[in-house]
C-alpha cells in the first residue's frame, strides 16, 4: 500500500492499517483539477498509494485561456495546463483515472469508493476536490457525522446542496478519514486559490499520519522542498545534533519504546538529509524539468523557435567575423 522509494523528498512510510482487509490505497482524491492534483503531489511524493479519479464537471476546463495562474507570462491553453497537472501528479506517483465517482461509503477499515464505469475501490482517506456537487458523498449524510448538506428556498422549491463551510480550515471534517479541498467557500474561486487549498488538505493528511506514526509535535510538520548541499552546513549538518534535536522534542509520555524511536528518528533524520543535493544532480534535475515541458509543446512551435536560434546564431556570427 505504502510506496517505498526514498530518492527526492519521498521517504519510506509504514502502513497505516492493519494487514487483515487492509484497504486497496493510502488515499483516494475525488477530483483532478488544481486542487486533487495539488494534494496529491504532497502525498504521492511522501510515499502515499495515491489515487485521483478525474472526469466530471470541471470548472477550470469550461475557461477559454488561463491567464492569472502564476508561471505563465501568457497564460497558458486549459488542454496543456490540464496536461501538465496530470503529468505532474502521475510523476510524483499518484495513479490518475479517468472515471467519475458516484458514491463514497463508510466501512470498518476506511471508505469504499464506487466509480461509474471501473470496479470499486477502498481506502483509508478520501479526499473530495470537486467544484461542482459533492453528491457522491450522500452516502456518508446522516447521524453523528452528518451534515454535509444544506438546503435553501429558491422559488418556492426546497434544494439541497452541499455545504461549503462543511470542513474546517485545514480540510479536515466530523468523519474521520474524509477532508475536503472542494466544494469549499475558501477555494471556489480562482485556480491558483484551489491549488493552494489542495496542497493545504494535503499537508494536513501528511501532519496525521505523522503524529499516527509517532511523530512528536515539534516533528510533526512536513516540508516538502529540495536544497542545495551547501546550505548543509555547521550544526545542522551532524547527524548527532539532529539526535539530540529530536530527543528534546520526544515528550516523556511519548508512547513509543526506545528501539522504535530510534528507528523512527533515523529514518527521519535520513529523509531530512535527503531533501540535500548537489551541483551536479541540481543540473541534471533542471535539464530533466526541461526536457518534461517540451514534452507539451507544440512540435511545430518548438522548430519554429529552433530556426529563430540558428538565424541568431548565424547573424551574430557574421558580425564577429
Amino acid at each position: 500500500m505504502t510506496d517505498d522509494r526514498s530518492t527526492d523528498n519521498r521517504t519510506e512510510i509504514e502502513r497505516t492499517t492493519d494487514t487483515t482487509g487492509t484497504p486497496d490505497h493510502d488515499v483516494v482524491i475525488v477530483g483532478g483539477g488544481p486542487a486533487g492534483c495539488s494534494a496529491g503531489v504532497f502525498c504521492a511524493r511522501y510515499g502515499l498509494d495515491t489515487l485521483v479519479f478525474d472526469r466530471g464537471r470541471s470548472s477550470i476546463q469550461r475557461c477559454a485561456h488561463l491567464e492569472n495562474y502564476p508561471g505563465f507570462p501568457a497564460g497558458i491553453d486549459i488542454g496543456t495546463f490540464y496536461d501538465l497537472l496530470h503529468a505532474h501528479a502521475e510523476e510524483a506517483g499518484c495513479e490518475v483515472v479517468p472515471d467519475m465517482v458516484e458514491s463514497v461509503e463508510r466501512v470498518d477499515e476506511g471508505f469504499v469508493v464506487e466509480p461509474q464505469e471501473g470496479a470499486r475501490v477502498t481506502t483509508v482517506r478520501v479526499l473530495a476536490a470537486t467544484r461542482y456537487g459533492g453528491e457522491y458523498l450522500r452516502p456518508l449524510d446522516g447521524g453523528e457525522d452528518g451534515g454535509l448538506f444544506e438546503s435553501h428556498d429558491h422559488d418556492g422549491e426546497v434544494h439541497e446542496h452541499f455545504d461549503r463551510s462543511y470542513a474546517k480550515p485545514d480540510g479536515t471534517t466530523p468523519i474521520d478519514g474524509l477532508y475536503v479541498a472542494s466544494p469549499s467557500a475558501a477555494a471556489d474561486r480562482q485556480a491558483i486559490v484551489a491549488a493552494g487549498r489542495g496542497a493545504r488538505v494535503g499537508l494536513t493528511i501528511l501532519d496525521e499520519i505523522r503524529r499516527e506514526h509517532g511523530h512528536p509535535e515539534g516533528l510533526v510538520d512536513h516540508y516538502d522542498w529540495v536544497r542545495n548541499k551547501t546550505e548543509l552546513t555547521g550544526k545542522w549538518a551532524d547527524r548527532e545534533h539532529w539526535r539530540e534535536y529530536a530527543d528534546t522534542h520526544r515528550p516523556d509520555d511519548h508512547d513509543m519504546n526506545d528501539e522504535r524511536w530510534a528507528t523512527l528518528r533515523e529514518r527521519e533524520i535520513d529523509r531530512r538529509f535527503a531533501q540535500y543535493i548537489g551541483p551536479d544532480e541540481i543540473e541534471e534535475r533542471e535539464t530533466a524539468g526541461q526536457r518534461a515541458l517540451l514534452e507539451h509543446l507544440d512540435d511545430a512551435l518548438i522548430l519554429e523557435r529552433a530556426r529563430e536560434i540558428t538565424a541568431e546564431g548565424n547573424s551574430l556570427e557574421e558580425r564577429v567575423i
